[in-house]
């Protein structure tokens, strides 16, 4: 007999409104919201993150969220998230018949959903040193070196995403051996089925919020934040859009509206990758964010089928 237990999963692109719609459904459902988000599980970050404030969050709990610190070791990472995660939706599925995860961290849903393989845990001597070979160097010097050492996930990796490539040379400069033959395919069996549902707008209206939530942003203490951030500004979990173009402006890389510019463009280019991580999820059904009546009858066909 299939699980009564579900885990109703919300994804989209950053901007798009997942936080709004989560809060609303937990509402609904009378039920708790687990953040999927790689960046705003940090204590430390929270402008550049967009992390939902506690009146956004409308007295709905979030977990994971304000989970760690930055200078936390070993770094948090997927493989962590997926087992805190199972671990507490066992215990809030004891109480609960709907838990909701929202988030725009395909790779920490993912873990959720499908499980991840298990990797060897990397010294953090290596993670710093790639950390400064893409600072330096660029990301084409590190896709160079993954395209010899691993020309199998080299295909498969997004070429535009480093963290996925600079972990794939983690694991391949600490081992030996290529990321691909750590990859087993196998997908874990969970105790709770899910409904998966995605955000979409139309790019133009997207690209618009993106635009106003980074002049938002900066309205609220962006460069502040990262002012007090910037001593540690090597650590992986910095190496993200809305930090690393402040620390460009404040060695002088460019201009306070060059700056501006490239928050926007950057912040529009991750909202891109994403979609296509998304889309090739054949499991996810899509909706606009404003079609309220919509998804709840869809989510109610799925819970009594």
């Amino acid at each position: 007999m299939p699980s009564t237990k579900t885990l109703l999963v919300l994804s989209g692109p950053t901007a798009v409104g997942k936080t709004t719609l989560a809060v609303a459904l937990a509402k609904r459902f009378r039920t708790v919201v687990l953040s999927a988000d790689s960046r705003q599980v940090f204590k430390e970050m929270a402008i550049g993150t967009a992390k939902p404030s506690l009146k956004e969050q409308q007295g709905v709990i979030h977990f994971f969220i304000d989970h760690v610190s930055i200078h936390d070791r070993p770094v948090y990472d997927a493989a962590q998230f997926e087992k805190e995660a199972i671990a507490l939706l066992d215990e809030l599925f004891q109480s609960h018949d709907v838990v909701i995860m929202a988030g725009g961290s395909g790779l920490y849903v993912n873990a959720v959903a499908n499980g991840l393989d298990d990797m060897p845990e990397v010294p953090d001597a290596i993670r710093e040193e790639l950390t400064k070979e893409l600072n330096e160097k660029g990301l084409s010097f590190l896709l160079e070196e993954l395209k010899q050492k691993d020309p199998v996930y080299y295909e498969k990796v997004h070429r535009e995403n480093p963290r996925r490539v600079q972990r794939a040379l983690e694991v391949i400069r600490h081992t030996g051996k290529p990321f691909s033959d750590f990859h087993s395919g196998i997908v874990k069996q969970r105790s709770f089925r899910l409904i998966h549902i995605g955000l979409e707008r139309d790019r133009e209206e997207l690209y618009e919020r993106i635009n106003k939530r980074m002049d938002m942003m900066l309205e609220q203490g962006l460069e502040e934040e990262a002012q007090n951030l910037y001593p540690y500004r090597a650590l992986n979990a910095l190496q993200t859009v809305g930090y690393k173009e402040v620390f460009d402006f404040m060695e002088g890389k460019y201009s306070r509206e060059e700056m501006l510019e490239k928050l926007k463009q950057h912040s529009r280019q991750y909202a891109k990758r994403q979609m296509t991580w998304l889309k090739k999820d054949a499991t996810i059904k899509w909706f606009h964010p404003d079609q309220d009546d919509e998804i709840v009858n869809y989510i109610d066909g799925q819970l009594s089928s």
